[in-house]
């Protein structure tokens, strides 16, 4: 019986070890944020704005954005709070989603922008080529897990 207990205390402990860090690596290896007055510069010359909320249907209280997001020509710039997660990427997209469902029916006809690796804010370049006012809506995607995070309508 104490063979069993030991055994079984010991998957909880390496599960649980585990699990927090999934959930910490990527917050302790996440470059700075971007600086007020990098974000303002975006902000300045952005075309469109969109909000990021935790009001979606998608988003829970481990899968959430919010704060606001710039849209450039050549940058996207969002000041606000994601929660960490591994491998999240941002994508526009024709239409707008806001669960795992929609956003894997809707993938095909979306555009890859960045890997997102910062949590507090962030500025990514727009891939050469790419035209933003093609699309209507910017969302955050956590590629590894197939979840949902965040997204945000800004035409």
């Amino acid at each position: 019986m104490r063979f069993l207990f030991k055994i079984l205390f010991t998957m909880l402990v390496f599960c649980a070890g585990f699990a927090l860090g999934v959930y910490s690596l990527p917050i302790m290896m996440a470059p700075p944020s971007p600086t007020q007055t990098a974000l303002s510069e975006v902000a300045n010359h952005a075309k469109f704005t969109a909000v990021f909320s935790k009001d979606l249907k998608g988003s829970d209280f481990l899968h959430f954005g919010e704060g606001d997001v710039f849209i450039g020509e050549h940058t996207i710039g969002f000041e606000g709070r994601l929660a960490p997660g591994p491998d999240y990427r941002l994508y526009l997209s024709p239409t707008f989603v806001e669960n795992e469902a929609e956003f894997e029916q809707h993938k095909n006809t979306m555009q890859f922008v960045s890997a997102v690796t910062s949590f507090n804010g962030f500025i990514v370049d727009v891939p050469k080529g790419v035209d933003v006012s093609k699309f209507k809506t910017v969302v955050v995607w956590c590629e590894t897990f197939g979840e949902f995070i965040t997204a945000g309508t800004y035409q």
